[in-house]
């Protein structure tokens, strides 16, 4: 199959669709949800109404029938409004990563109508306080008793967890086996031990809820395993090799929203006579911004292609992923930069933008350890 960058029509009607939802119900509200730090439900249903529940389900489930690439550009859309919206649906689809490739049909039935068609949101727990990039090193036990495993463990950071219905929660059967005795389970937020606890007081991304997933000797029965014992390592490394073109797409979707309101003010703010988009100062700054994020998006163009190919792209995953995130720091930052002073308060939606961007470089791998992915391929 060839390579193109040409979307066809459906997806161009796709896209003008996202575009306008995003400009006409998520941009008038995201200031608001920043500074409340409320849960934006309304705007979730709103999502959810439109097609973005969880976008990569099996097409039976309502999911859609596009494919990585389509994806990653409703994602890039949305994002471009707000971070903080638009993280709860690209959690439902991470969280639904390990059911769609280590999950049986059984397990997919029991999964995927709640979250595509009842409103229902998912969480993925897997970082720990001792363990973020360090998947390996996942101290929640899962203790086989009969046919049922006991969980016990804190999970942290954990996007969606207090409002989620159901979770997918990585345990280690062994932890002296490190990655080779971890497993996957599909919970349900009203089983017996499962609670939450404090949620974060964040940075950026103020509307989505981060808070703790308590386990206290929670039973679940095998049919709620995903795989077999041991695949969850393997599982979480799938999920992030497929979700990462997805975090790519969204640094884009960030980057780009704030060039354009750079690019705007540009034109308009005066100095010395003159629009300060004519002292070459200010246009090489958004030269430069304009350049960083099309090469961003051709990278996770091509990730998601080859993922779309059924190609490797564990690579590729994590170079998208580590350029974009860096790419909408330095992006954003510049932004602040170009508005100045008004660059800096809250009338104007770069500052949000800047401390949104942050994330991007820490969650689903810092930009550290998708270097170290990258070296060991690049060293063989």
């Amino acid at each position: 199959m060839s390579l193109g960058f040409d979307y066809n029509e459906d997806q161009l009607s796709l896209q003008r669709t996202v575009r306008k939802f995003t400009e006409n119900e998520i941009v008038p509200v995201r200031h608001d949800y920043d500074e409340s730090e409320e849960f934006p439900w309304p705007e979730v249903r709103k999502m959810q109404d439109l097609g973005i529940a969880c976008m990569n389900a099996p097409e039976k489930y309502n999911g859609m029938s596009f494919g990585h690439v389509t994806l990653c550009m409703v994602v890039e859309e949305i994002c471009k409004g707000c971070l903080g919206i638009a993280i709860t649906p690209l959690v439902n689809m991470l969280a639904s990563e390990p059911v769609i490739y280590g999950g049986t049909e059984e397990q997919q039935e029991w999964w995927f109508p709640g979250i595509c068609s009842e409103g229902q949101l998912a969480a993925y727990a897997v970082t720990e306080p001792g363990a973020g990039s360090d998947v390996a090193n996942i101290s929640t036990t899962a203790k086989k008793d009969g046919d049922y495993y006991i969980l016990n463990g804190t999970k942290c950071f954990i996007t969606n967890a207090r409002h989620a219905s159901k979770y997918t929660v990585l345990a280690t059967l062994d932890k002296s086996k490190k990655h080779r005795g971890q497993c996957f389970f599909m919970l349900d937020r009203n089983w017996e031990g499962i609670s939450i606890g404090k949620s974060e007081h964040k940075m950026g991304m103020r509307c989505s809820d981060t808070s703790e997933l308590i386990l206290d000797n929670v039973k679940v029965h095998k049919k709620f395993r995903i795989g077999e014992e041991g695949d969850g390592f393997k599982l979480a490394m799938t999920a992030f090799n497929a979700s990462r073109p997805f975090i790519a797409a969204a640094s884009v979707g960030v980057a780009n929203g704030a060039f354009e309101v750079a690019r705007d003010y540009a034109k308009q703010r005066l100095a010395f006579g003159r629009p300060i988009a004519d002292f070459q100062a200010i246009q090489f700054i958004l030269a430069d911004m304009a350049m960083e994020i099309e090469a961003a998006r051709l990278l996770w163009q091509k990730a998601a292609w080859q993922l779309d190919n059924h190609q490797m792209a564990a690579h590729l995953s994590a170079i998208c992923k580590c350029y974009a995130a860096d790419m909408a720091m330095k992006v954003t930052t510049d932004a602040v930069q170009v508005l100045g002073g008004y660059g800096f308060c809250r009338d104007y939606p770069v500052e949000k933008m800047m401390r949104d961007a942050k994330i991007l470089q820490i969650f689903e791998g810092t930009s550290q350890i998708q270097r170290t992915i990258i070296a060991k391929n690049v060293l063989g």
